[in-house]
């Protein structure tokens, strides 16, 4: 695991002063590599180009410095993330008459780049982001993942192309502030987090997961390629019992492939079905015991570490449980909000910064239960997808907007609890008759409607989701497959994968999901539907491939999200900071927001007149950011 930065500047200049721009961008990532770093620049007479990367020894401590070069020098390579299958690539290259001079996972890229040119991209099962210069063509090409489980930025200005893992390494390179992005910023308010192709900043991009960048060094053109063609979902006639024995077989494979380390390696453990396989399967491919982690809460109602244990015990591992009260999460709310370089605002962030902070005094590898929700179809949200079908196929459109007028008049939460009546008033305002309900489903910060009434005019976009949707070819998103989908290029690469990136690697701990498996993700999608979803049954065929190796009805125990009560901080602890972001002066300064409509959704929050956890501390983070991040480069 690495960081990596790159520069392309589009006039000569020297080598020298490359290398110092880009050991700057390496310090500012230094947690995503202590261990080693390694640079490389070259000038001519028409521009220099340089790459730079931070490296987490995992794989081949000894040889696996970076930059790796060709035998001939004339290809380079950096790279960050892992390749799970670098080792049967390898063999399949040896079997070519290639030579090796390491054991690493970055060498077999660049040697089958060689081979193959790009198509060597499509053969590659891991997590990565990477830069390769080949001098023979005058190209540089800039690869991430098939789910986006590493981030990859990128900008052209007037005189340069940069790029890297972290936005902090492109910020301060450039000489100027970009400009905030309007589509970022709706964005941002409508999910709490920032999906590529976009960031906070306007000209400023992350590349797409399952995309490389071809970039021509003579002309300075970039053009930007899909790396696997993914195959719209076709249903197969497998039986239940066949889909089950295979979906044991290819989680058992993943989980094997991503435990290969010459480091310590654990799990994550929370209790929750994924966790508890991914467990149960690492403990079953090795003789050794493994290590299990897991976070416990002294708030009873937050706390779940009963269900850990069970399975810590079950699995006889070397158990770590690591219980914490609010004043441990509120403590680094400040550095992990700061180090997201943009708005972000999921509150699972606090306690999985926490976990990784304490795993990694223990290992340097953790394996985690990431994707098995969008993989398998575990989400309470396509529950409300499917009851959104049956809802508006009977209730009148009329009668809806009195039910909706109602439940927000008298489903309202005081304090930062989300039970039923939070739930139920939830799903109510999300139900659309036009289609739309699930992008208003997974905006849990603001739907259209309450972004339109906070947000200024000249910022607001009521058409912020129309380039997803003309990517998923769909207009109309109403079944499980499409919930999915929507999920991997939005929640999953924005979200969830970016929160566990950060968090973590503030740490330099690496996190490894084998759910996110590419193999794993086409046969899924090619399963009946009900095989996944049930009636009401989520994950129904994962369970079913694992439920005889768990004590009875374990697997189909409810289970909270991992989140934080900053529902209460912001009433209690952060009350006096909150309300310095309201200010008059600061709200007619920016010109983003209704001033009105704001102040008052902010105060009746801190007020106790109605509960608005997810709309405040949205606000709440991006205010931070704007004051600590973007005020700050001007």
């Amino acid at each position: 695991m690495c960081g990596i930065n790159g520069i392309i500047t589009k006039t000569n200049r020297d080598k020298g002063e490359i290398l110092s721009v880009l050991n700057a961008m390496n310090d500012l990532i230094i947690h995503r590599g202590p261990d080693q770093d390694g640079l490389f620049s070259e000038e001519n007479n028409q521009f220099t180009v340089g790459m730079g990367m931070r490296r987490l020894s995992i794989i081949d401590l000894s040889s696996g410095k970076q930059p790796i070069f060709s035998d001939d020098k004339q290809i380079v390579i950096v790279f960050n993330g892992e390749i799970y299958n670098y080792k049967i690539i390898k063999a399949k290259l040896l079997a070519e008459g290639v030579t090796f001079n390491t054991s690493s996972d970055t060498e077999v890229i660049l040697k089958a780049y060689e081979k193959y040119g790009v198509d060597a991209f499509k053969e590659l099962d891991g997590m990565y982001g990477f830069s390769i210069y080949d001098k023979n063509i005058n190209k540089l090409f800039i690869a991430r993942d098939f789910f986006g489980e590493k981030p990859l930025y990128y900008t052209h200005t007037d005189k340069e192309f940069i790029w890297a893992s972290e936005l902090k390494s492109i910020i301060n390179t450039i000489d100027f502030t970009p400009e905030i992005s309007k589509k970022g910023l709706n964005l941002y308010f409508r999910l709490t987090y920032i999906p590529a192709p976009h960031t906070i900043y306007d000209n400023i991009y992350k590349l797409e997961a399952n995309h490389y960048i071809e970039y021509d060094l003579a002309s300075h053109k970039t053009t930007i390629h899909k790396i696997n063609a993914e195959p719209k979902p076709v249903e197969s006639n497998i039986s239940f019992e066949d889909a089950k024995a295979k979906t044991k077989d290819l989680v058992y494979k993943s989980v094997d492939s991503r435990s290969i380390a010459d480091v310590g390696l654990g799990t994550f453990l929370s209790g929750g079905v994924d966790s508890s396989i991914i467990s149960l399967c690492l403990a079953q491919s090795t003789d050794r015991k493994i290590d299990t982690f897991s976070i416990g809460f002294k708030k009873a109602s937050y706390d779940e570490t009963d269900k850990s244990r069970v399975v810590a015990d079950m699995v006889n591992g070397n158990h770590h449980e690591f219980i914490i009260d609010e004043d441990d999460l509120k403590n680094n709310i400040h550095e992990i909000l700061v180090n997201f370089d943009e708005p972000f605002s999921d509150t699972a962030a606090l306690p999985t910064h926490l976990l990784s902070e304490k795993t990694r005094e223990h290992v340097t590898v953790a394996l985690t239960g990431d994707g098995g929700d969008e993989v398998f179809g575990g989400y309470n949200k396509y529950y409300v997808g499917k009851m959104n079908k049956r809802y508006t196929g009977l209730m009148p459109k009329g009668l809806h907007k009195t039910v909706s007028k109602l439940s927000n008049k008298y489903l309202i939460n005081k304090d930062d609890t989300r039970g039923k009546k939070f739930q139920i008033n939830k799903m109510l305002n999300a139900i659309n008759y036009d289609g739309d309900f699930y992008w208003d489903i997974i905006s849990l910060a603001n739907t259209s409607n309450q972004l339109a009434e906070i947000m200024s005019p000249d910022f607001y976009d009521s058409n912020i989701f129309k380039e997803y949707k003309d990517v998923l070819g769909k207009q109309k998103i109403e079944t499980l497959t499409d919930f999915r989908s929507v999920d991997k290029i939005l929640s999953l690469e924005g979200g969830m994968l970016a929160k566990v990136d950060r968090t973590s690697m503030m740490t330099s701990l690496e996190c490894r999901a084998p759910f996110l498996n590419k193999e794993l993700w086409e046969f899924t999608n090619t399963l009946p539907e009900d095989y996944l979803m049930k009636g009401w049954n989520k994950k129904h065929i994962l369970k079913e491939a694992f439920k005889d190796q768990f004590p009875d009805e374990f697997l189909e125990k409810s289970k909270r999200g991992f989140g934080s009560p900053t529902g209460d901080w912001l009433r209690q602890s952060l009350r006096k900071e909150i309300e310095s972001y309201i200010e008059p002066e600061l709200l007619k300064s920016q010109g983003i927001f209704n001033v009105d409509v704001i102040t008052k959704l902010v105060q009746d929050h801190l007020d106790s007149k109605k509960d608005s956890t997810f709309r405040v501390w949205s606000y709440y983070c991006f205010q931070k950011w704007y004051k600590f991040n973007y005020l700050k480069q001007k």
